[in-house]
């Protein structure tokens, strides 16, 4: 057994190498081909990035849908429909997201690299190298991904992301005093579209980890519990509905019903958490509710500092929340990593809302 495991790890890794190699020449000869004529600079108006990351992302989606079709073709077999439609609109949103993150991630990496290059500028064949490399980092991720999709890489996407297309959005922020109102400050101006994006995909996200939640929560507890777990499901997918609208209505435009769209998206959160929480079986009780205590106060305390001492900005605060928030949800999907198992359980009922 031990030397099949290992005869059937290193089959996967030269699939993996394969396709990084395959991503890498796509990336490369679609990224040469979009960039024919003269020399273009790395990044702003004009250049190479917005041609590359495009390629890059359209490749980094590609693999993952070839590798889903590779390895977990018949993941869905023996589920009812309604089972069956919940795992495929969920793949279908990771492809957009898997996507997204090598997109943003181009576009972050060109920016970074033309603030340290002053002037360059390249000619076809170096651009098209330049993707090829995006697609080639963008693809292998995407590409192992398809091999086994757990929550906890989900909750790793969701926290990546944001990262990077906060910090895209930072850079090429409009205002560059944005950072002392709040982060919504980043969703006005040229650059709008970095920041609001990325808010629409992350809601995209926090639902499609809603989804695969539910999932463990019904290979851990089974039909007897799927009204409760349709619930948790529905909770975390209105939070991603939230968080979307948050990106749909910038603050610039419509103030207030940013305000509200925020408001809802942190209200939903918290029910989602609690929601959550309340489904999951007694041993994840102990270590997520000392997790949650500790979310708390430290929140508090942050708002106290925020607000009454006035210590740090409320861009600060936010950053805290939001990070403590990921903390939260990071716990609980590595102990449903811990408790749930591998396998997939097709439901016997018809509907996640009426047994049989």
């Amino acid at each position: 057994m031990e030397r099949q495991a290992k005869e059937q790890a290193l089959r996967e890794q030269d699939r993996g190498l394969w396709a990084t190699t395959i991503c890498f020449v796509l990336g490369t000869t679609f990224g040469t081909l979009l960039l024919i004529g003269p020399p273009r600079p790395l990044a702003g108006p004009g250049s190479i990035m917005m041609p590359a990351a495009l390629v890059a992302g359209v490749i980094a989606a590609a693999a993952f849908v070839v590798s889903t079709l590779q390895h977990r073709r018949g993941e869905t077999s023996g589920m009812p429909r309604w089972q069956t439609v919940v795992s495929d609109v969920s793949s279908v949103a990771v492809t957009i997201a898997l996507g997204g993150v090598t997109a943003l991630g181009t576009l972050l990496g060109a920016e970074v690299f033309a603030s340290g290059l002053q002037d360059i500028s390249l000619v076809p064949l170096v651009g098209g190298i330049f993707t090829g490399v995006a697609s080639a980092v963008g693809g292998r991720l995407a590409y192992a991904a398809g091999v086994d999709l757990r929550t906890t890489d989900l909750a790793a996407l969701l926290f990546g992301f944001l990262i990077i297309g906060t910090l895209f959005a930072m850079i090429t922020a409009a205002d560059p005093l944005w950072w002392q109102k709040n982060f919504s400050q980043l969703g006005g101006g040229m650059g709008a579209w970095a920041f609001n994006g990325t808010l629409m995909v992350a809601g995209l996200l926090i639902a499609t980890v809603g989804s695969y939640i539910g999932r463990d929560l019904h290979r851990l507890l089974g039909d007897g519990a799927l009204r409760r777990i349709a619930l948790v499901v529905i909770a975390w997918a209105l939070a991603g509905a939230a968080l979307a609208a948050v990106g749909l209505l910038p603050i610039t435009l419509v103030p207030t019903p940013h305000f509200i769209a925020a408001t809802a998206a942190l209200v939903l959160f918290v029910v989602a958490a609690v929601v959550t929480v309340l489904v999951l079986p007694k041993e994840c009780s102990r270590t997520l509710r000392a997790t949650t205590l500790a979310v708390v106060a430290v929140v508090v305390l942050a708002v106290v500092l925020a607000f009454a001492l006035r210590l740090f900005p409320i861009t600060a605060l936010e950053a805290i929340v939001v990070g403590l928030a990921l903390l939260w949800m990071s716990t609980l999907v590595r102990l449903l990593a811990i408790l749930a198992p591998d396998v997939s359980r097709p439901s016997e009922v018809r509907s996640p809302l009426r047994r049989l």
